[in-house]
C-alpha cells in the first residue's frame, strides 16, 4: 500500500511506525480512562503502560527474529529497523504479561482487575495497529479471487516482488475488523462482569480463536510446526486458549464457593 508516509531527504517516516505508535497511544488512553473509573491510581497505570509498551515491542521483535532467523543471519543490521515492520504480536503479549504481573505484584495492585482494564485496550490497539501492517505489506494474505481482495504494487512494501500485482486476502483488515468486534464484546462484558478477571480471561480465549482462523488465510512465512500443518502463532494460540479456559473455570469456581 503506502509503506512510506513522508520522505524528505534523510528523513523518512514509515506508515507502519505511525500506526503502531497510534495503537499504543489509543490503548494507553483507554486504560487510563478505565483505571479512573475503577478507582485505580492513574499514575501507576501510566508507569505500567510504559513498561508494558517497551516489553511488548521487545518481545514482538524477538519472536519475529526467531521466526525469520535465516533472513536476519544474512541482514543482521535490519534487526533494529522495527519501524519498517516485523513484530509478532504473541511475542509482545507474552513478555508484556510477565512484565505487567511483576509490576502489579511489586506495587500491590489487583492483577485481575487491571487485567480486565488492559484486555479491551489490547484488542483496540490491534484494530488500529493492523492498518500499519496493511501499509507496510507485512502479514499479507494468500492469493485469492474473492471480490474484496487487495493488490500491493509498491516495491518498497514487505510483500515479495513475485506477489506484487496479485490479488491477496486482506488479512490485515480481517484482523483489524475482528479485533474491533472483540473490543466491543469485551467492553460490553466489562460493564456486566461477574468477577474480576472475567474480561481478561475471555480475551485469552477469544483472541486465539480469531488469530487461528485468520492464520489460514495468511501467505507470509510465519514458522511451521507439525510438518507445516500449523503456524507458530496457531500453536501459541492453542496454548493460550487452553490456559485461559483453565484459569477462567478456576477463578469462576473460587468466586462461586466464596
Amino acid at each position: 500500500m503506502h509503506p512510506v508516509l513522508i520522505n524528505l531527504g534523510p528523513f523518512t517516516l514509515h506508515t507502519y511506525g505511525v500506526f503502531v505508535a497510534a495503537a499504543f497511544f489509543v490503548a494507553i488512553l483507554w486504560s487510563l480512562r478505565r483505571a479512573r473509573q475503577e478507582g485505580i491510581d492513574p499514575e501507576r497505570m501510566l508507569d505500567l503502560a510504559f513498561y508494558v509498551t517497551l516489553s511488548a515491542i521487545i518481545g514482538a521483535r524477538i519472536l519475529f527474529i526467531i521466526v525469520e532467523y535465516r533472513y536476519f543471519l544474512e541482514h543482521p543490521l535490519r534487526i533494529f529497523k522495527i519501524w519498517e515492520g516485523g513484530l509478532v504480536f504473541y511475542g509482545g503479549l507474552l513478555l508484556a504479561v510477565v512484565t505487567a504481573i511483576a509490576y502489579l505484584r511489586k506495587h500491590a495492585m489487583p492483577v485481575l482487575k487491571v487485567g480486565d482494564i488492559i484486555a479491551p485496550a489490547l484488542a483496540l490497539a490491534q484494530a488500529v495497529g493492523r492498518f500499519g501492517c496493511l501499509s507496510a505489506g507485512c502479514c499479507y494474505g494468500k492469493e485469492t479471487s474473492v471480490p474484496w481482495g487487495i493488490v500491493f504494487t509498491d516495491p518498497g512494501s514487505l510483500v515479495p516482488l513475485e506477489k506484487l500485482s496479485l490479488t491477496l486476502h486482506p488479512t490485515q483488515l480481517y484482523s483489524s475488523f475482528g479485533n474491533l468486534m472483540l473490543f466491543l464484546i469485551l467492553y460490553g462484558m466489562g460493564r456486566r462482569k461477574r468477577f474480576d478477571g472475567q474480561v481478561m480471561l475471555f480475551y485469552g480465549i477469544l483472541y486465539p480463536l480469531l488469530r487461528s482462523a485468520i492464520e489460514f488465510f495468511r501467505g507470509d512465512p510465519r514458522g511451521a510446526l507439525m510438518g507445516g500443518m500449523i503456524s507458530t502463532s496457531q500453536a501459541i494460540s492453542v496454548a493460550v486458549c487452553v490456559v485461559s479456559v483453565y484459569y477462567y473455570l478456576r477463578v469462576r469456581a473460587s468466586v462461586r464457593s466464596a
